[in-house]
């Protein structure tokens, strides 16, 4: 196993938005997590979709507007998984999420499939979906098509539920080494990072702001 070690979506997108922060909070783990009013309500809104659809337990008030687009997926045809953990080994072969030679990992909020066909939904409790990133769909259909090989077509969307906006993107089996190309790269330089241990600075107006690293030259340190 490399010395950078498992990583998914969000690890990976921590290390390209500031590699020096990264280091500070995923490999020295200076910073543990701190649960905030926006991670507790994500939290219980991904729950509260996972009981419904596995369940048919109904949404909490607080959650009612989503009840309409919960009921439609619900009756989707095709067998359901929710939260569903997958894991890929370095040679992009289907493994066990907490395996030993896990090389990637990722988690499906809802994934539906129905025959040849999958549906991977996603979904977000940010305020707007201008900023989305679809790399997380890109993972997530990569993980089908290696843990349910009867799949060739995945369907994706980011389900943005304050925003009540939709983001979709559909990928097929015949694309999988075109879409690996930018992901294997991205590993690179993280393994790179880890083997020089050279974590560079990404400055950017947010710093200050969001930062925890203060040492740093562009935080004010």
């Amino acid at each position: 196993m490399s010395s950078a070690g498992a990583w998914s979506f969000s690890r990976m997108k921590a290390f390209e938005t500031c590699p020096k922060q990264y280091y500070h909070v995923n490999v020295l783990k200076q910073f543990p997590f701190q649960e905030t009013e926006a991670t507790r309500y994500g939290t219980e809104f991904h729950k509260a979709c996972e009981e419904y659809i596995r369940d048919g337990k109904p949404m909490p008030p607080q959650f009612s507007f989503m009840q309409p687009a919960m009921e439609k997926l619900a009756a989707m045809p095709g067998e359901k998984h929710c939260e569903l953990k997958m894991g890929l080994t370095a040679d992009l072969e289907a493994c066990g999420f907490f395996d030993k030679g896990v090389w990637f990992r990722g988690i499906v909020d809802l994934l539906i499939i129905d025959g040849d066909e999958a549906r991977v939904v996603d979904y977000k409790t940010g305020k707007s979906a201008k900023y989305a990133d679809v790399g997380q769909l890109q993972l997530m259909a990569l993980s089908v098509f290696k843990h349910f090989p009867q799949v060739k077509m995945v369907k994706g969307a980011l389900l943005f539920t304050i925003a009540n906006d939709i983001v979709k993107q559909d990928y097929s089996v015949t694309d999988e080494g075109v879409l690996w190309k930018p992901w294997v790269m991205k590993y690179a330089a993280l393994e790179k990072a880890h083997e020089t241990n050279v974590w560079n600075p990404r400055p950017s107006g947010l710093c200050r702001k969001y930062c925890s690293v203060v040492e740093c030259a562009h935080n004010g340190g």
